[in-house]
C-alpha cells in the first residue's frame, strides 16, 4: 500500500512553546497558522504537526496522493482502496470513509498499543 507522505501530529499545550522549541531544532513553518491553533512544521523530509486544543493524543498521519511538500503523487492508493484492504485483513476502523464517495475523505484506525494513526486523503 502507499499511504502517503508521513507526519506525528502532535497535540501542544502552547503553540507558541512548541513552535519556537521545534524552529530551535530547525524546523520551519510549512503550513497552518497561529490563528487556527495549528501549525505544520517541517525540516527536510521531516513533518511535524503542532495542534493545540484539538484532539488529546498523538497522532501519527499519511497523506495518501502527497508527498512532503503537499504535492501531489501519480499512482497512489486511494484511501478507500486502503480501507478495503485494512477491513479484510481484520482491522477495525475506528472512523470509516464512504466507500460510495471519490476525492478528499479519512479513516483512523488504532495500533495494538492504542496509539491513533489518522490516514488522511486531500484530494
Amino acid at each position: 500500500m502507499k499511504l502517503g507522505a508521513f507526519s506525528v501530529s502532535l497535540s501542544v499545550k502552547n503553540l507558541e512553546t512548541s513552535r519556537t522549541f521545534y524552529e530551535k531544532l530547525g524546523f520551519a513553518i510549512f503550513a497552518g497558522s497561529m490563528e487556527q491553533h495549528y501549525l505544520i512544521m517541517k525540516n527536510g523530509n521531516a513533518l511535524v504537526g503542532l495542534f493545540q486544543g484539538m484532539f488529546e493524543n498523538n497522532i501519527l498521519t499519511f497523506n495518501p496522493g502527497w508527498d512532503e511538500n503537499a504535492q501531489k503523487v501519480p499512482g497512489y492508493d486511494d484511501v478507500r482502496t486502503i480501507q478495503k484492504h485494512l477491513k479484510a485483513n481484520q482491522i477495525e476502523l475506528v472512523k470509516e470513509a464512504d466507500g460510495s464517495t471519490s476525492g478528499p475523505a479519512s479513516i483512523v484506525v488504532m495500533d495494538p498499543d492504542g496509539n491513533t494513526i489518522l490516514i488522511d486523503q486531500h484530494i
